[in-house]
């Protein structure tokens, strides 16, 4: 995800403090792994710096002065070009699933043992995320139907994976 331009899309909305952004960014996106105001701060200031935003305002308080940013025309370009391009969809040839079965056949360990472990780990997750979804909202629905279908596919191949595994040994010792 990018969180430049989400948070440039936050700021379409009206300016805000960067208090304020990390709030909306956790609220609407960051359930699982919430923003850190660092990383907040870091990214508003790479975003004035390159245009995207200006001060709106400065606050003085009680600690440091907080700054009000705001989207500029140029911020509104840069949001509407990344949400108009799609992204890449991820080929996954480089899996980690992948590796740690070919290197369990190479030394000599039980890839299906390991298949096993992560079938039972996938299907611990699933059963989470289905309760998460049944629970949620419409956004926490839909952001767990994609988590959904992803194990789903990872657990589709894990099969597939099991029923070729002695092939698989056969062709990995030969290589």
């Amino acid at each position: 995800m990018s969180i430049g331009h989400t948070l440039l899309g936050l700021l379409e909305s009206g300016p805000r403090h960067g208090y304020d952004l990390k709030r909306a960014f956790d609220e609407k996106f960051g359930h699982d792994k919430p923003l850190h105001y660092g990383q907040v701060y870091s990214t508003m200031s790479r975003l004035l710096k390159n245009g995207l935003v200006e001060v709106d305002g400065v606050e003085a308080g009680g600690g440091p002065e907080r700054k009000r940013y705001a989207i500029t025309e140029a911020g509104i370009t840069d949001v509407e070009q990344w949400l108009a391009a799609p992204e890449k969809p991820e080929p996954y040839l480089s899996s980690t699933l992948y590796t740690k079965v070919v290197l369990a056949l190479l030394t000599g360990r039980d890839a299906a043992d390991l298949l096993d472990t992560q079938r039972a780990a996938h299907l611990r997750m699933m059963r989470m995320l289905t309760e998460r979804k049944r629970k949620g909202d419409l956004a926490d629905q839909l952001i767990c139907d994609h988590a959904l279908f992803h194990l789903e596919a990872d657990l589709r191949w894990l099969e597939l994976t099991a029923a070729r595994l002695d092939k698989l040994a056969v062709e990995v010792a030969a290589r």
